[in-house]
Protein backbone atom coordinates (compact mmCIF):
# COMPACT_ATOMS: atom_id res chain seq x y z
CA UNK A 1 0.00 0.00 0.00
CA UNK A 2 1.57 2.87 -0.77
CA UNK A 3 1.04 6.46 1.34
CA UNK A 4 0.60 9.71 0.23
CA UNK A 5 0.87 12.87 2.36
CA UNK A 6 -0.26 16.19 1.68
CA UNK A 7 2.36 17.55 3.03
CA UNK A 8 6.11 17.20 4.18
CA UNK A 9 7.73 18.77 6.79
CA UNK A 10 11.90 18.40 6.54
CA UNK A 11 14.06 18.87 9.54
CA UNK A 12 17.55 19.27 8.71
CA UNK A 13 19.57 16.49 11.11
CA UNK A 14 22.79 17.07 8.90
CA UNK A 15 25.90 15.99 11.43
CA UNK A 16 29.26 17.63 9.43
CA UNK A 17 32.31 15.34 11.17
CA UNK A 18 34.64 18.08 10.15
CA UNK A 19 33.43 20.65 12.83
CA UNK A 20 31.83 22.78 10.67
CA UNK A 21 28.48 24.56 12.26
CA UNK A 22 25.38 22.22 11.51
CA UNK A 23 21.89 21.63 12.24
CA UNK A 24 22.67 19.01 14.46
CA UNK A 25 24.78 20.64 16.44
CA UNK A 26 21.85 22.83 17.39
CA UNK A 27 19.54 20.07 18.69
CA UNK A 28 17.70 19.36 15.46
CA UNK A 29 16.96 15.68 15.87
CA UNK A 30 14.73 16.51 19.36
CA UNK A 31 12.95 19.34 17.75
CA UNK A 32 12.34 17.44 14.83
CA UNK A 33 11.12 14.28 17.61
CA UNK A 34 8.87 16.98 18.66
CA UNK A 35 7.43 18.30 16.10
CA UNK A 36 6.78 15.15 14.89
CA UNK A 37 4.42 13.88 17.80
CA UNK A 38 3.39 17.27 18.05
CA UNK A 39 1.91 17.20 14.41
CA UNK A 40 1.03 13.09 14.39
CA UNK A 41 -2.10 13.85 16.93
CA UNK A 42 -3.26 16.58 14.59
CA UNK A 43 -3.12 15.56 11.00
CA UNK A 44 -1.99 12.48 9.72
CA UNK A 45 -1.30 13.72 5.92
CA UNK A 46 1.95 15.57 7.11
CA UNK A 47 4.91 13.86 7.54
CA UNK A 48 7.74 15.31 9.32
CA UNK A 49 10.88 13.67 8.06
CA UNK A 50 15.14 14.39 9.00
CA UNK A 51 16.57 16.04 5.95
CA UNK A 52 20.25 16.28 4.70
CA UNK A 53 21.54 19.16 4.87
CA UNK A 54 19.41 22.10 3.37
CA UNK A 55 22.21 24.41 2.79
CA UNK A 56 21.32 26.82 5.27
CA UNK A 57 23.56 25.77 8.69
CA UNK A 58 24.16 29.67 9.34
CA UNK A 59 20.34 30.38 10.30
CA UNK A 60 20.21 27.53 13.19
CA UNK A 61 18.04 24.51 12.74
CA UNK A 62 16.01 24.80 9.34
CA UNK A 63 12.94 23.60 8.58
CA UNK A 64 11.52 23.23 5.21
CA UNK A 65 7.52 22.54 4.16
CA UNK A 66 6.90 21.18 1.17
CA UNK A 67 4.78 21.43 -1.16
CA UNK A 68 4.40 25.21 0.09
CA UNK A 69 8.11 25.66 -0.25
CA UNK A 70 8.10 27.52 2.71
CA UNK A 71 11.60 27.61 4.85
CA UNK A 72 12.37 28.57 8.56
CA UNK A 73 15.78 28.92 10.04
CA UNK A 74 16.72 29.48 14.06
CA UNK A 75 13.75 26.96 14.94
CA UNK A 76 13.25 26.42 18.79
CA UNK A 77 11.19 23.88 20.58
CA UNK A 78 9.46 27.31 21.54
CA UNK A 79 8.39 27.97 17.84
CA UNK A 80 6.53 24.57 17.47
CA UNK A 81 3.14 25.61 18.47
CA UNK A 82 3.30 28.66 15.55
CA UNK A 83 5.13 26.44 13.17
CA UNK A 84 2.40 23.80 13.29
CA UNK A 85 -0.28 26.93 12.94
CA UNK A 86 1.54 27.74 9.70
CA UNK A 87 1.59 23.28 8.46
CA UNK A 88 -1.97 22.53 9.35
CA UNK A 89 -2.86 25.57 6.94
Amino acid sequence: MKKTYRKLVLVCTNNREDGRECCAQKGSEDLKYKLKMAVAGIDPSIRVISSGCLDNCSHGTSVVVMPDNLWFGRVTERDIPELIKTIIS
